[in-house]
């Protein structure tokens, strides 16, 4: 068969052509690999939600400590956890914040009151009230739930964007255990800076009285330190926890098995 010379040439062409999208196709393969194994396998590796991996606990400069039922247990979050008693929720009926004292006592007996000394202790560039060491008036911080950055403004309206949460929620412990304790323990429990964190108020307002099983936060990573603060929580006013938010604490701390309970030290 005689093959014409302008078929020959297109042959060749194509060949050609052929050779050149393999070598293109190798050379980006060579520095895809490169990139991945540089950079990229660090940006690949970085969290989805970026923000605080852990939130305050204790400033012995200006706090004092408020004295648990029981010492924390040191060491892993998941052994703490299973020195927990596993119950049913009690009823909550009669469930009442007063039976937690009054709001935001002077509990430490530092002379100021609880709620202000979260704000001063969690927000960053801290003003306070005119003629006052302890009315914080302004400040701005890393919301630990949300990871946003967030100004606070005391006012009726704008203090609502922050407010102070109860990582263990009273209504949930009163279910869990806080019944059997006597009026200050459990006043003790309501104003322990372990249990008090300053979020955002929506957040906040989301959670209510959720445990691990119902509620975590939208930040990734802080739910480590979240869900062994709970667990620290309870473990220092004997308070138990379900089948369903002890499997739920588990989930979390399977990612992080290394957690630490949390103490004020």
């Amino acid at each position: 068969m005689t093959v014409s010379w302008s078929a020959y040439r297109q042959a060749r062409r194509r060949s050609r052509q052929a050779w050149m999208l393999l070598a293109l196709a190798a050379v980006s393969t060579v520095a895809g690999l490169f990139w991945f194994f540089t950079a990229g396998q660090f940006a690949v590796a970085e969290p989805a939600v970026a923000g605080p991996a852990e939130a305050p606990v204790f400033d012995p400069a200006w706090m004092k400590p408020v004295v648990p039922v029981n010492r924390i247990p040191e060491g892993h979050a998941l052994d703490a956890l299973e020195g927990l008693a596993v119950k049913g929720r009690a009823g909550k009926d009669n469930y009442d914040r007063e039976a937690f004292g009054q709001a935001w006592l002077d509990v430490d007996r530092n002379g100021c009151d609880t709620r202000n000394d979260i704000l001063r202790r969690d927000l960053a560039d801290v003003i306070f009230a005119k003629d006052s060491s302890c009315s914080v008036a302004a400040g701005r911080f890393h919301e630990p739930y949300t990871a946003r950055f967030v100004d606070f403004r005391r006012g009726s309206e704008s203090s609502r964007a922050v407010q102070i949460d109860h990582v263990v929620a009273l209504a949930d412990a009163w279910q869990k255990g806080a019944q059997r304790l006597t009026p200050g323990q459990r006043q003790s429990l309501a104003n322990d800076p372990l249990n008090l964190v300053a979020a955002d108020g929506p957040a906040n307002q989301q959670k209510g009285a959720g445990d691990a099983a119902t509620w975590l936060p939208k930040n990734k990573s802080i739910r480590c330190h979240y869900v062994a603060r709970q667990i620290s929580v309870k473990a220092a006013y004997s308070l138990w926890v379900t089948e369903a938010e002890k499997d739920a604490m588990k989930r979390v701390l399977g990612s992080c098995r290394g957690q630490q309970t949390i103490t004020a030290d």
